[in-house]
């Protein structure tokens, strides 16, 4: 993957293997299934699904897994088991693209991530940052 600009998912997809974006345009099924309404755009130069302003799920595609972003400590309590099969850490779950892509878990997770996203408070922006004067020499 050598192009870092993307501005679609579609552009993203076209830059990796055959097999993985075969699985990748399943686990963007998926998740477009799971949450229709959501907007599909490209953060952190890759997919993200953003649900009333806020990021509900990021995906992507490496050599021999794809991943899933991010996976809350709730998350994780509430999918316990379903989730030993995978590699879950540090809020994300890996996937192997050796194994068949787990479609109906992964609307379940999105599904899931959704919810969180809904019932997090919006962020205010942030005012712009104020520049202490420099101290006075005495």
């Amino acid at each position: 993957m050598s192009k870092t600009d993307f501005k679609t998912v579609d552009e993203y997809l076209a830059t990796l293997p055959a097999a993985t974006q075969a699985a990748l345009r399943r686990v963007r099924g998926a998740i477009r299934k799971a949450l229709p309404d959501a907007e599909e755009r490209i953060s952190y130069q890759i997919p993200a699904y953003k649900l009333d302003g806020k990021t509900a799920l990021y995906f992507a595609g490496w050599k021999e897994h794809f991943s899933l972003y991010p996976a809350s400590a709730a998350l994780v309590a509430a999918f316990g088991d379903e989730l030993v099969p995978f590699a879950v850490s540090k809020g994300t779950i890996r996937f192997p693209l050796s194994q068949a892509v787990p479609v109906k878990l992964i609307e379940r997770i999105a599904k899931f991530r959704g919810e969180e996203a809904r019932a997090r408070p919006k962020t205010a922006k942030r005012p712009a940052a104020r520049t202490k004067p420099a101290a006075r020499k005495r």
